[in-house]
């Protein structure tokens, strides 16, 4: 005689609402997360094991803390935020620089690229408009090919354009504004 099956038990998350292996899926995972770990952790193995790393992490970030604190040095001093992107690579800061680049096309016609005054709390919109109309020309905020903002000025405004880049945001110091000169990063001043 065959035997009678038996229905499916089925663990539900605490958080979302869905089946425990479908949460990966669900609008808050990461919220998620924490529940898994302590009432399913047969169904996600990778998050122990990312759970048990983090938590290595935290104390040896506490060890390196208390070891520099006690060192004799000024305690008040914070650690470094280091971002984290996926994969485990540390993100770099960006540097606080202006970089101006003159391009030639159709060997007579010229764009100068202003990169970085976003770093200096400038707003790029803000900026391309008053950058064509000083040196009445198209100014425009235009992806780079490292996908971060830039403007783009028609014509060679190389000549002018640090004094007035320091005249208007006085928080970009002249030490801080770069040429590209045939491929080499040449200080402005």
């Amino acid at each position: 005689m065959a035997e009678k099956p038996q229905p499916v038990q089925v663990l539900y998350c605490g958080v979302c609402g869905l089946p425990a292996e479908y949460c990966e899926f669900g609008p808050d995972f990461e919220k998620c997360k924490p529940w898994l770990i302590h009432n399913a952790p047969d169904v996600y193995p990778d998050l122990l094991k990312e759970a048990n790393a983090k938590d290595a992490d935290k104390v040896s970030d506490q060890l390196q803390s208390t070891s520099i604190s006690a060192g004799g040095g000024s305690s008040t001093s914070k650690p470094e935020e280091v971002k984290r992107l996926p994969g485990g690579k540390i993100k770099k800061k960006d540097k606080q620089e202006v970089i101006i680049e003159k391009v030639v096309r159709n060997k007579r016609k010229c764009i100068t690229t202003v990169k970085g005054l976003e770093l200096f709390g400038v707003k790029l919109s803000d900026a391309s408009k008053k950058l064509g109309k000083k040196f009445a020309t198209g100014a425009s905020v235009v992806k780079g090919p490292t996908e971060k903002e830039q403007i783009d000025v028609q014509g060679d405004i190389s000549y002018d354009i640090v004094e007035f880049i320091t005249d208007t945001w006085s928080d970009v110091p002249e030490a801080a504004i770069f040429f590209i000169e045939d491929g080499k990063k040449v200080p402005a001043v």
